[in-house]
């Protein structure tokens, strides 16, 4: 079973959602390794409370990305980890060679739409709404050297209210998050992109 290590930097919801699919066998994959970007990322405490083995390692004590980066996955092979999933990860991270296709992320909006530096949290979805957009959702990709660039997996589509706050459609894309990003590392794990319909509305 493929060995997955979960980045976080907050709540860290993703990453228990991903760990409860592992466990209850929706997911081909065998959680060993938490890594936190922050020793104040809450989920990192949930992870470990939940038996997995959990790393702090903080940008600042570190030289430059590719140093950090280093030290992260330096900390995964150590752990035999073979996919990466970040789950509310905020740090640039440079990609080695030898991790080139097996970093997935989830991105809250349709990418290549309302991607990018500094487009996290709340930030997306005012963005979106902002934007006019009459859709968001969801975004599971590949990572690689730019931020919210890499080839895209699955989406789930999330109708936008009109005239609703942010915080309403973030809980909304949130709740496909949890349904689309378990879906897409299954199908990821199994070797095949997720045979999605790419016009599905998000599940709440």
């Amino acid at each position: 079973m493929t060995r997955l290590a979960f980045f976080l930097s907050g709540t860290g919801g993703n990453a228990l959602n991903l760990l409860q699919a592992c466990r209850e066998g929706r997911v081909p994959g065998e959680p060993v390794l938490a890594i936190a970007s922050s020793a104040r990322a809450a989920g990192l405490a949930k992870l470990e409370a939940e038996g997995l083995r959990g790393l702090v390692l903080e940008r600042r004590a570190f030289d430059s990305d590719a140093a950090f980066s280093e030290a992260c996955f330096a900390a995964c092979a150590a752990a035999g980890v073979e996919v990466v999933c970040l789950a509310g990860w905020l740090k640039k991270l440079s990609i080695p060679r030898a991790w080139e296709g097996r970093i997935l992320n989830i991105h809250p909006a349709l990418l290549p739409k309302h991607g990018g530096p500094g487009m996290y949290g709340m930030h997306v979805h005012r963005a979106v709404l902002a934007a006019g957009e009459t859709e968001s959702g969801a975004t599971v990709h590949l990572v690689d050297e730019v931020y919210d660039h890499g080839r895209i997996l699955a989406q789930a589509r999330v109708p936008v209210v009109a005239g609703e706050a942010p915080e309403a459609l973030q809980q909304r894309v949130y709740a496909a998050e949890m349904a689309l990003y378990p879906e897409a590392l299954a199908a990821f794990l199994a070797g095949r992109d997720p045979d999605r319909d790419p016009d599905r509305e998000g599940r709440p």
